[in-house]
């Protein structure tokens, strides 16, 4: 699939080199284009309180965009008290 720059995706297997998972949800900041090798995007995932989390380059086979069937959902890396 091919997405545009700032469209809102989901991660549809865990990419841990990168220390996002699936479902994690990101927006397109750049498209990469090699000869030879599937196209690619930089993707930047935020917290709840809109805060960078990871900005991660990974093949657009990893992507989908949302659809009316899907939920947010909430997952902590750590949680303090």
């Amino acid at each position: 699939m091919d997405f545009t720059l700032y469209t809102e995706v989901i991660l549809v297997r865990d990419v841990p080199e990168e220390g996002v998972r699936m479902g994690d949800v990101g927006v397109v900041v750049e498209r990469h284009e090699v000869a030879g090798l599937e196209t690619g995007y930089s993707v930047e995932f935020f917290d709840m309180l809109g805060d960078t989390v990871a900005v991660a380059t990974v093949p657009g086979s990893v992507l989908r965009v949302p659809t009316h069937t899907d939920r947010p959902a909430v997952r902590s890396e750590s949680v303090t008290v």
